[in-house]
């Protein structure tokens, strides 16, 4: 998914981290400084014949000295887009020993070819080359990592899988290990907003044009043929609306044992990522550690909230110990660092979270029990209440407060929850004393519907002595996927009494004494997943159905903390949001800001809007909603112009989703091309 780090925050990131000169990354034990010499560009050949656009910082040892190289494969354009990004991380890395090579995926930025999809085999089978080409090189010392951040760490475990002899040691950030049931597009099986925008980002990446002044006079006809071969992407997914094929390939959890190197999982408990990150530190069976920050789906570097670490220290500490043969102290102290925020990124709008840091030696840990609270009329409770059943009707719109799956901005973040769970079943329990959470906390219970298809969202909140309620974490799950994420899913029968069990994302959290446990029950979250096709009653049943919360007794003192933080304190910029409610009718819009940068290297501006957002829904007549998505990029320097624009909408009937795209590029200023489809995609669960 992505791109997370948009050209808004590439401005914001730089007036705050340009006053930080590279030569203050600090390094334990002090390290050599090294000349870089950047090669730009490099052409790697893979299968086919086709040429991948890198960038190589390599340090200037002089003599036989030979180096390690840290790879980094994404398709987000390391000529321009990620200049920015690229530049600081391969010169802070290769002024002191660690090469460093980004390369664009095929058919992206300036490499060959088409981008026609996420994820595919070649793309796996060129990243297994890539690294063959870098082990080669007479600068390298023959030791290959592997690191990046969503699609990039998302290319990281699915190289690795392959295992590639030269390949010692990867870090992926906030990835994915299952792709049905982690990632932007389904959401517990549910077609997710978040699906309809990252399509039409993803389509503003295949569609991007290669310059000029790398590719020369052939770049136009590169265009068009990338504009041609650009599908409607959408669609496409939608398509898969089970855990099938398609979403098994790149899906690592199927098979930890696949990935023989070292592995340091990276993730942030506002990233909805950190769930895989989670399920990943189990099953990886080789070296591994794990760090879990506070911040969303971001470097740790430039978290947001915060606060953030000074990431080149502990990169380069990992680097050398398993690229180098270093005693870095890196695999000393605890399997598992992880922040234990006080207080949700909502109360603080994405500022520094108070809180400390805390670890595990292991994960599981022993140190962590499971604490079992019933659910009762309106209550959380240490005992099974007598058996009974509570009605909800879903004729209401629950989610407004949660709208977004990974919040980039103030505006997306979970809101005050008070309003929706005054649409929701709730259960409180006061606390007299603080309780601190680490893990996944599980809902256990008995359900019936009266419609075959229906969902199940919980919220765990924290409700403070002035009645604010503050969202801790969520889980939510389409009931077609009761059996579980490897199950065949299927339909409901009206009226049947169903057993569910529904993991909530994984969180740490501190709950303070006089505040209140809050879990809120609802048929859906909207506009987080597209709404089930007719008004559904639910009925919950009381006497077994219960909430396990993994409960971490409050240690004395915590292990020692060797990372130097940091407080970084850009901003990404500020979507307008705004939601209006006229009777049951809901409309959402909102819109980001036109972002503008100019690459100073390549005398480029790079401009963009969105993605921006147009949602309605009437939960009386849930097949009356809408989701419109529009995306525009464009590039410009001299006489060269290009600009291409997305548009997708998203309606329903009672058996099907609709999906119109349209896919428009502009050269200095004029259409060049425009294109518009349409499909009709069977509901076959949701």
């Amino acid at each position: 998914m992505d791109p997370t780090i948009r050209r808004r925050d590439l401005l914001a990131a730089a007036a705050t981290l340009s006053a930080v000169p590279f030569a203050a990354v600090r390094a334990d034990p002090p390290a050599r400084r090294y000349t870089v010499r950047m090669v730009e560009p490099a052409w790697i050949e893979v299968a086919g014949g086709v040429k991948l656009a890198a960038r190589l910082w390599i340090p200037e040892g002089g003599g036989a000295e030979r180096f390690p190289v840290v790879f980094e494969y994404i398709p987000y354009r390391t000529h321009d887009g990620y200049r920015f990004l690229d530049d600081r991380w391969g010169q802070q890395l290769a002024s002191q020993g660690i090469a460093f090579a980004r390369v664009d995926i095929r058919g992206s930025g300036n490499s060959e070819g088409v981008l026609q999809d996420e994820y595919l085999a070649i793309e796996q089978e060129d990243g297994v080359a890539i690294i063959a080409w870098l082990a080669r090189q007479s600068w390298c010392n023959g030791a290959v990592g592997m690191r990046g951040l969503s699609w990039g760490g998302f290319s990281t475990l699915q190289v690795a899988a392959l295992a590639p002899p030269a390949l010692k040691a990867i870090m992926p950030m906030c990835a994915t290990d299952m792709r049905f049931w982690n990632d932007a597009h389904y959401v517990g099986g549910a077609p997710g907003l978040t699906n309809l925008k990252w399509a039409a980002g993803f389509e503003i990446v295949m569609s991007g044009p290669p310059d000029p002044a790398i590719v020369g006079e052939q770049w136009d006809s590169l265009w068009r043929q990338r504009l041609e071969a650009t599908p409607s992407i959408a669609a496409r997914w939608l398509e898969h609306q089970s855990n099938d094929a398609y979403w098994r390939h790149g899906s690592v959890g199927l098979d930890y044992g696949a990935i023989k190197c070292p592995v340091y999982i990276v993730d942030g408990w506002s990233d909805s990522y950190a769930e895989s990150a989670e399920r990943l530190l189990r099953g990886i069976k080789t070296p591994k550690k794990a760090l879990f920050g506070p911040w969303g789906h971001i470097y740790p570097d430039l978290a947001r909230p915060g606060p953030g670490l000074d990431w080149a220290f502990e990169e380069l500490r990992w680097w050398r110990h398993w690229l180098l043969g270093e005693d870095t102290g890196v695999m000393q102290g605890p399997l598992f660092r992880f922040y234990m925020p006080y207080a949700t990124p909502a109360e603080t709008r994405m500022a520094d979270l108070p809180g400390r840091w805390a670890s595990e030696a292991e994960w599981p840990s022993p140190n962590v029990q499971s604490k079992t609270l019933y659910l009762a009329d309106g209550a959380l409770q240490a005992a099974p209440p007598a058996p009974g059943s509570l009605p909800y009707l879903a004729d209401k719109t629950v989610g407004l407060a949660k709208p977004e799956w990974i919040p980039y901005a103030v505006a997306e973040l979970p809101a005050d929850q008070r309003s929706d769970d005054a649409r929701s079943l709730v259960f409180d329990l006061p606390l007299d004393a603080p309780l601190e959470i680490v893990g996944v906390p599980v809902l256990t219970v008995k359900v019936a519907s009266d419609r075959p298809v229906a969902k199940l969202a919980a919220r765990l909140c924290e409700v403070t002595p002035d009645g604010a309620s503050w969202l801790v974490t969520t889980g939510l799950l389409d009931l077609a996927f009761r059996g579980g994420p490897l199950a065949e899913p299927s339909r409901l029968t009206p009226g049947e009494v169903y057993a569910i069990v529904l993991p909530l994302a994984v969180i740490a959290h501190r709950f303070k004494a006089g505040s209140k446990i809050r879990l809120s029950l609802s048929e859906s979250l909207w506009p987080l997943v597209w709404p089930s096709p007719e008004v559904v009653t639910l009925s919950l049943h009381l006497g077994d159905s219960r909430l396990t919360l993994p409960v971490r007794p409050i240690p004395a003192a915590e292990a020692s903390f060797p990372i130097p933080t940091t407080h970084p304190a850009f901003s990404r910029g500020e979507p307008v949001l705004k939601i209006t409610e006229a009777g049951a009718l809901v409309e959402v819009d909102g819109a980001w800001p036109e972002s503008t940068n100019t690459v100073e290297a390549t005398g480029e501006t790079l401009s963009g809007r969105g993605p921006d957002m147009v949602l309605s829904f009437d939960p009386h007549r849930p097949n009356r909603s809408r989701w419109t998505v529009t995306q525009a990029s464009r590039f410009r320097r001299g006489a060269w112009d290009c600009e291409t624009r997305v548009e997708i909408q998203m309606t329903s009937t009672l058996r099907a989703f609709h999906v119109r795209e349209r896919l428009t590029a502009l050269r200095d200023g004029k259409v060049a091309f425009d294109r518009r489809r349409s499909a009709a995609i069977p509901r076959r669960f949701s």
